[in-house]
């Protein structure tokens, strides 16, 4: 039988693996890698593995504001939505749900980018999927997690077992 202790133990020490994870890939790039310029082609036409900034939110949102709102608002934000996860994560800790699982994707994503936004002020992101000239923006191992949380999340959310109303 799995308590909520040990459960927590899980979904926390899977977010703190996305986060070493997420860190060690960055610190890869940017020590190896060349800013701008530097490309290592994994799949022809269609993946390679990059060096950029991004000094905004997802996407580059928010990227031409000025830094002294930009930071403060995207930290703002993640601390917030961080927190948010944290509470729902330690709360559904009774019993083993995809949802469980999936925030503690989010969670790991979250924190790693958030990492990088208070001691940079910007995230590194190094992941660049193409198709010929169409291209995706470049992402990082913490962006993947949030999106596969998410995708998680909305999976459990569609078709996840319903549990009855308490009468």
């Amino acid at each position: 039988m799995t308590t909520p202790s040990s459960l927590r133990a899980f979904y926390f020490s899977l977010a703190g693996f996305v986060i070493v994870c997420d860190q060690l890939t960055k610190l890869y790039v940017a020590t190896h890698i060349a800013l701008y310029f530097g490309s290592v082609i994994v799949i022809p036409n269609f993946f390679s593995i990059t060096h950029v900034e991004n000094t905004g939110a997802a996407f580059s949102l928010f990227a031409d504001w000025s830094p002294s709102i930009r930071i403060p608002l995207l930290v703002g934000f993640s601390s917030v939505a961080m927190l948010v996860v944290c509470y729902l994560l330690w709360n559904s800790a009774k019993r083993f749900t995809w949802s469980g699982l999936a925030l503690a994707f989010i969670l790991g994503g979250a924190v790693g980018n958030l990492y990088d936004r208070i001691r940079f002020g910007r995230v590194t992101d190094f992941l660049h999927v193409y198709i010929g000239s169409h291209s995706w923006p470049d992402f990082n191992v913490a962006d993947s997690a949030i999106c596969v949380g998410a995708t998680l999340l909305l999976f459990d959310l569609l078709f996840g077992s319903k549990s009855s109303p308490a009468n």
